[in-house]
């Protein structure tokens, strides 16, 4: 008999987005096939699927012990949250080669399907960085007898959902900062910066309104600018490894001295990236928006506002409410109304009721002294019963005096 060769070995996944693209969350059904592509017939004793999910770190550093003598210091890390396996054909034992309990496999494609859970407990997104990754795939293995275990792996990505339409993530973010320049016994005039976002939560596609002031006082040519940075941060053994890159960035116009420049909601847009990781113990994942004002020769002044890139994106409701608040918060002007000194008295009792009206209304009144119907009928007979008549000099001066006496008395400093 000629035994047969397999053609393919692949994993699949039962996507359940349009985009066709295998991505899950914690608590989801991961369903796919081991599809098998053979040419004649071969003798499988087991074909077995292993699905695991972890989070890994990984550095090295070096370090000096002595004048000639150096070593490597190796710091890694792992944190696993998928661990699951399952027989698809054949049986557990796969050591030994004996003819029995072999199964057969037809010439042509054959599909093996399987399925599991993911756990409930939160999980960390998949990602890949300098330092470490989050990792997720499902890897099979056909064992045949007197063969070498065939082997296939394929990655599929978990997102762990972060909802930004909480009061947390859409609550703004705002900051103010000054700089004063020297130069040896001359000191210029101070570089001002205030900065404000609308909320602190975005999803990637999004653009990120900026309202900020620049003055410029000093004696230099200064440039505002604002960046989107990524930081991540990795743990092991107790040290910390940190990468800063930049996402995106955008500038102003140059200022120079004695000038002023207002941002009124300058757009930034984020790119594709990956959302915020915060709840693994290993690596984190964070955002961070700098507004800046780049001075030449001297450290710039920099304005550091909180990110959070979430997957669920703001709900209309959220973007109109979100945005009503951002408006009246950065429309301020209404703040330099000034209130007058004295208030003007009420209008007169003749202005709002004419005599007329009130004779009217105490006629009706008078010739209804036996109540027949029922009282709410009546009520419109004290709709213009004249309001005590306005002064503004305290018609009881000892009440008010006597009063404050007993304030003073219970006051606890006494």
């Amino acid at each position: 008999m000629v035994l047969g060769k397999v053609k393919s070995f692949i994993v699949s996944y039962d996507c359940l987005n349009d985009s066709n693209v295998p991505v899950f969350s914690s608590g989801d059904s991961v369903s796919g096939r081991v599809i098998i592509e053979v040419t004649g017939e071969i003798r499988v004793k087991s074909l077995k699927i292993h699905a695991k999910g972890f989070a890994k770190v990984r550095w090295t550093e070096s370090r000096n012990a002595g004048s000639n003598t150096a070593y490597t210091q190796n710091y890694t890390e792992e944190v696993e949250y998928l661990n699951h396996r399952d027989i698809l054909i054949g049986h557990e034992r796969d050591d030994d080669n004996s003819e029995e309990g072999l199964t057969t496999i037809h010439s042509g494609r054959h599909e093996y399907a399987f399925s599991f859970e993911l756990p409930q407990t939160p999980l960390a997104t998949s990602f890949e960085g300098k330092h470490g990754s989050v990792r997720y795939w499902v890897k099979a293995e056909l064992h045949r007898p007197w063969l070498l275990p065939m082997k296939t792996k394929k990655e599929f990505t978990v997102f762990e959902h972060i909802d930004i339409n909480t009061p947390l993530l859409l609550s703004p973010q705002a900051g103010t900062k000054e700089k004063t320049l020297c130069c040896w016994f001359c000191t210029s005039g101070p570089i001002s910066l205030s900065a404000k976002i609308e909320r602190k939560g975005y999803t990637p596609g999004e653009s990120i309104q900026i309202f900020a002031e620049i003055e410029n006082c000093s004696s230099r040519m200064v440039v505002p600018k604002a960046a989107i940075y990524q930081t991540q941060t990795f743990f092991a053994k107790g040290k910390m490894k940190e990468i800063k890159q930049l996402v995106a960035n955008i500038r102003g116009e140059s200022l120079s001295s004695g000038k002023t420049e207002t941002w009124n909601g300058k757009m930034l847009k984020i790119p594709p990236v990956s959302p915020s990781i915060l709840d693994c113990s290993i690596i984190r994942v964070e955002y961070s928006l700098m507004v800046y004002v780049d001075i030449p020769g001297a450290m710039n002044l920099s304005l550091n506002l909180p990110l959070v890139i979430g997957t669920i994106p703001l709900h209309p409701f959220g973007s109109r409410t979100s945005s009503v608040s951002s408006q009246c918060s950065m429309t301020m002007s209404w703040l330099g109304m000034a209130l007058p000194e004295r208030p003007e008295a009420p209008p007169a009792y003749a202005e709002v009721v004419t005599e007329d009206q009130r004779q009217s209304c105490l006629e009706v009144s008078s010739g209804r002294e036996n109540f027949e119907a029922p009282l709410l009928a009546y009520i419109q007979e004290f709709r213009f019963r004249p309001p005590p008549p306005y002064s503004e000099i305290d018609p009881h001066p000892d009440q008010a005096t006597s009063t404050a006496e007993q304030r003073l008395d219970t006051c606890p400093s006494r």
